[in-house]
């Protein structure tokens, strides 16, 4: 860095003359005459916020939500909204547990690709027995959440079944499925009910 050095005196000449001619790139804003306190205006009032929205100032906290991350529904809430396709009568009964199914599978073990094959199996036999009424046991799956950003669900099996039952081949032959009821197996199994064997 280069030191500074004083002008000489013809240096000082020169150096006035361009300093007289400079203009300042901002000017200075004139100055506001000073006002009493008495006679400033009060400060505007904040606009209101729009219809369904809370006040809000800074310095305000914002409500505390609860935390909800899961927001499609429990494979219980599907099979609850579905269709009633069957007399309510007997799926009133079959609900409480009072219809005995007349056989069970139970994919407690297996794959996604072991079960599904199983599945088509023992559902196309027992319809063609002339069967209504089976216990598919899925198991309620183990929890497995890693705590990443999205949940996972538990039971692969048990959320893939009732899109299995109401894909063909199976679709045409199942009227309804529905979560079993306690004794049978509650949330880990489901009722399978087959349409009349013609």
């Amino acid at each position: 860095m280069a030191r500074r050095r004083s002008l000489r005196p013809d240096e000082e000449e020169i150096w006035e003359l361009v300093a007289r001619t400079a203009r300042a790139m901002h000017p200075a804003r004139p100055k506001q005459p000073d006002v009493e306190p008495a006679a400033q205006k009060p400060p505007p009032k904040p606009a209101k916020p729009p219809a369904g929205l809370p006040e809000f100032r800074i310095g305000n906290r914002a409500p505390q939500l609860p935390a909800r991350h899961d927001l499609s529904p429990t494979i219980a809430q599907q099979l609850a909204t579905s269709p009633l396709r069957m007399d309510a009568g007997v799926h009133k009964a079959m609900r409480r547990g009072k219809l005995m199914p007349e056989a069970r599978l139970d994919l407690h073990g297996l794959t996604l690709a072991e079960a599904h094959p199983e599945l088509i199996h023992f559902v196309l036999n027992a319809h063609a027995a002339g069967m209504r009424l089976v216990l598919v046991i899925t198991g309620k799956g183990k929890d497995r959440d890693n705590g990443g950003p999205i949940p996972t669900r538990t039971g692969a099996l048990r959320h893939q079944l009732p899109h299995w039952l109401r894909l063909p081949p199976l679709g045409p032959v199942v009227l309804q499925i529905a979560e079993a009821h306690l004794k049978h197996g509650g949330a880990g199994a489901f009722y399978v009910y087959l349409r009349r064997h013609r």
